[in-house]
């Protein structure tokens, strides 16, 4: 608009100098002539009726955005004020640089923004008439300029004030706009609005004396707008302009009423209230002028992300028209940006995908964005976080669920690395999350996720739909083939029951090891600190997954902590959390460096080996075997008692595993305990039971027992009878031991007696043998005698031999 000034101001002084007393008069129309456009062709690619449009619309934006921001830095002035002081006005025209704006505005203007200012909360939600009872200055001003053509649209824009009117005044209950912007993105600032009439007369008294005074007039009323008869003088095209200044106004008005006061309908519906005003270009180019120029408070920042949304949702075929605008102010304000993301689209519309999409792809916005959905995940089944505005309203966990499926299905020939570098604790959350979705669901998360239906779909338990956002983050780092092998297993499908979900969690567990310990190892350690708080909700399927990962770690380095969670679980009511912590407390017990720090669990292992489950007493077994195995840890005299009762009920169990493993144990524990008188009678009742399964069908109870009873007798100091289990002759141990130990022949009888009826036929037979031995180092009047013999005499087989051989063994007896 400055340049139109200048070139209107070089016209009228041509005009004055070529009106000396020797030009024509007939020469002025020609004059008046040229500043009128030449005409093109009408079928150019911008016609000038499109030129002429462009020009209306910029300098009526741009005089809006100036009429506004000087009602922020200075006083109002009336009319009188403007007329009395031209100079200063026309020399603010002239310079090029124009830094301030101008005090000079027109007197309609300024009455009714003021009445603006004062009813802007009452406003009704008309917008046309709202606007044309603001803004008819600004109307005005657009109607005048569409008789002056098109010169100025080809000079230089004007460069941006320096000192950009701040949108802090909104505060004030005011609106305001920098720019209006073009589609085709052009920017100009427009010079202050000022009433031509004024103008034009003052430069009038600066004319030379040698112009014809009765020309004047005719020369101003050339220039003039027209005042009157407005409906006759205004074409169809002035009509056109002005009713698009109109909307322009009206368009920004309610934009910004949008964002800074965000009316009731707006927020109650989401923006379909206003859905025409997010269909316009203007609006997106308001979006970066706001946001690039920092022209904004940061508790309006979820406003305007919200603004956001709703253009995308409205402009389908322009999705990547605010990306530029979406990384700069989540750059400034990421926390803003994604809380209130999640609020306003939790089902991930199309246009939420897209601003994810964009944020994620954005290295400068990535890893905050990233850290935040992470922090929401976690927490179940709402996390409160504050924005700027106020907002304290809960964000659902599911909602960043379907954030981050979105995510990775976007990102499916790439994985972000913000997601490669959680993806331990991405996948323990949302195995927590399918857990906790399976085991209980409140009514406010099934409130949220059937909204969440309604507006996509989804399927109908948010428990599958953590299953389905799990594979989705394995396909990231993992080949399909392992994904198969769980679901051949049926991993998925024990992922959904509250009983057998920390199998499907063991399970994945193993297959994650198996192709990557590094996996395992980054997964353990993000286990630890979820054990040692203890949540007692999802306890079991991790302690299920540390187990199965154990073995990837450094017990020098994380067996402590390991260790502690162990020891809590071992004294656990529940059956199952007993197996878990038994099951890595045989895995630590291998490693040399926890021997010493295992001794402390003594006694609750003790307790242990009296347990009706089969396996825990197994695992006990095994972690006492490993223990001791390396010799260095000494075991005391009266743990060594405890521990040799709890052995002895197990040599005859009639788990061949519990058997082996005990007199290993046996033979483990005499290899590292110091020789004790209080021991010696427990190693003689252990003689018998060894001897028999000696003879044991299985290989290795067989191989058990010879080293048990190989031990018994060092540690006895019986020389005999330790070289005649070194050669291997087991028909001569009765005799050997019935000898030497003359005084517990009774309780040897009694230990032998139950083995009559064992199931393997050569047990009874050898029993039958010993029982005949023992018999003849035995006076008449002994009980054990007695036993002998009705033991024999009542004795059946299938087998002919053994009783047979019974028979025998009682006549030789009674004889």
């Amino acid at each position: 608009m400055a340049g139109r000034r200048f070139s209107l101001l070089r016209l009228f002084r041509r005009k004055k100098e070529e009106e000396s007393p020797g030009a024509a008069p007939a020469q002025q129309p020609e004059e008046v002539q040229q500043v009128q456009p030449p005409q093109e062709d009408a079928g150019q690619e911008r016609t000038e009726e499109q030129l002429r449009a462009r020009g209306r619309f910029r300098r009526a934006a741009q005089t809006f955005m100036k009429f506004m921001g000087s009602r922020r830095r200075k006083a109002r002035i009336t009319p009188a004020d403007v007329q009395a002081q031209p100079d200063t006005i026309l020399t603010q025209l002239t310079k090029p640089d124009v830094s301030t704006a101008s005090t000079a505005v027109p007197a309609k203007c300024d009455t009714t923004t003021s009445d603006l200012t004062t009813h802007w909360d009452t406003t009704s939600t008309d917008d046309v008439s709202h606007c044309d009872s603001v803004l008819p200055g600004l109307t005005e001003e657009a109607d005048a300029t569409t008789t002056e053509g098109v010169a100025s649209t080809d000079a230089a824009p004007v460069q941006r004030l320096a000192d950009t009117p701040s949108l802090e005044f909104l505060e004030e209950r005011a609106v305001s706009a920098e720019v209006a912007i073009t589609p085709d993105g052009d920017v100009q600032q427009r010079p202050p609005t000022v009433p031509k009439l004024a103008w034009v007369k003052e430069e009038e008294k600066e004319e030379s004396p040698r112009a014809a005074p009765a020309q004047q007039p005719e020369e101003v009323q050339q220039v003039q707008p027209p005042q009157e008869d407005a409906g006759q003088e205004r074409t169809e095209e002035q009509l056109r302009a002005r009713g698009r200044f109109r909307r322009a106004a009206q368009l920004v008005c309610r934009f910004i009423r949008c964002i800074w006061h965000e009316e009731a309908t707006f927020m109650a519906t989401g923006g379909t209230a206003n859905s025409d005003l997010f269909n316009a270009q203007t609006s997106a180019a308001l979006l970066d002028m706001l946001v690039e120029n920092g022209a904004y408070k940061a508790k309006q920042v979820p406003a305007i992300v919200r603004c956001i949304h709703q253009w995308l949702t409205s402009n389908v075929s322009a999705e990547h028209r605010l990306d530029k605008t979406l990384v700069l102010l989540t750059e400034e304000h990421p926390t803003d940006v994604a809380v209130t993301l999640l609020r306003s689209a939790p089902a991930c519309d199309r246009a939420a995908r897209t601003m994810w999409k964009t944020l994620i792809s954005s290295r400068w916005t990535k890893e905050p964005v990233l850290q935040i959905l992470f922090r929401v995940l976690e927490y179940w089944p709402a996390h409160r976080r504050r924005t700027s505005d106020g907002d304290e309203r809960d964000v659902f966990a599911l909602a960043a669920t379907v954030a981050l499926w979105e995510i990775l299905q976007l990102s499916h020939s790439w994985c972000p690395g913000g997601v490669k570098d959680n993806f331990p604790r991405l996948l323990l959350t949302l195995l927590f999350q399918v857990f906790i979705s399976t085991e209980e669901m409140s009514e406010e998360v099934e409130t949220f996720w059937r909204r969440c239906r309604e507006q996509r779909s989804l399927p109908p338990n948010p428990n599958r739909f953590a299953v389905q956002t799990v594979k989705a983050l394995l396909r990231q780092l993992l080949d399909e083939d392992v994904l198969m092998a769980i679901g051949r297993k049926c991993g998925w499908d024990m992922l959904l029951k509250a009983d057998t979900h920390h199998y499907a969690v063991g399970l994945l567990a193993r297959e994650l090891c198996r192709v990557s310990r590094s996996f395992g190892r980054s997964i353990a350690i993000s286990l630890l600190p979820r054990l040692s708080r203890g949540e007692p909700l999802w306890e079991l399927p991790a302690l299920a997954f540390l187990v199965e990962v154990l073995h990837c770690l450094n017990p020098r380095q994380y067996g402590p902590s390991v260790l502690q969670i162990i020891s809590r679980h071992l004294r656990s009511q529940c059956p199952e959390r007993r197996r878990l912590a038994l099951r890595g407390l045989v895995v630590l017990s291998r490693d040399p460096a926890m021997a010493k720090s295992m001794r402390s669990l003594s006694e609750s292992l003790l307790e242990l080996l009296q347990d009706a489950d089969t396996d825990a007493v197994q695992m006990t077994l095994s972690a006492f075997i490993n223990v001791l195995h390396f010799q260095i840890v000494i075991i005391s005299t009266p743990t060594a008692l405890k521990l040799l009762e709890a052995l002895r009920p197990l040599f005859d169990n009639e788990h061949s595993q519990l058997q082996q493993l005990s007199m290993l144990l046996f033979w483990e524990l005499l290899e590292v305990t110091e020789r004790s008188k209080s021991l010696k009678p427990h190693v003689y009742l252990s003689l018998v039971p060894f001897y028999f399964n000696w003879h044991n069908e299985n290989q290795r109870v067989a191989e058990a027992s010879w080293r048990a009873l190989f031990g018994a007798a060092r540690f006895l100091k019986w020389r005999d009878l330790e070289d005649l289990v070194t050669m291997e002759q087991p028909w001569r141990f009765p005799e050997c031991l019935l000898e030497k130990d003359r005084s517990r022949v009774g309780q040897y009888v009694r230990q032998a007696l139950p083995f009559l009826e064992s199931p393997e036929k050569p047990l009874r037979k050898l029993a039958i043998k010993f029982l005949g031995i023992a018999a003849r180092s035995m006076k008449q009047e002994q009980p054990e005698l007695q036993l002998i013999c009705q033991a024999l005499q009542d004795m059946t087989d299938d087998s002919p031999a053994v009783p047979n051989l019974a028979q025998e063994t009682l006549h030789i007896i009674r004889a």
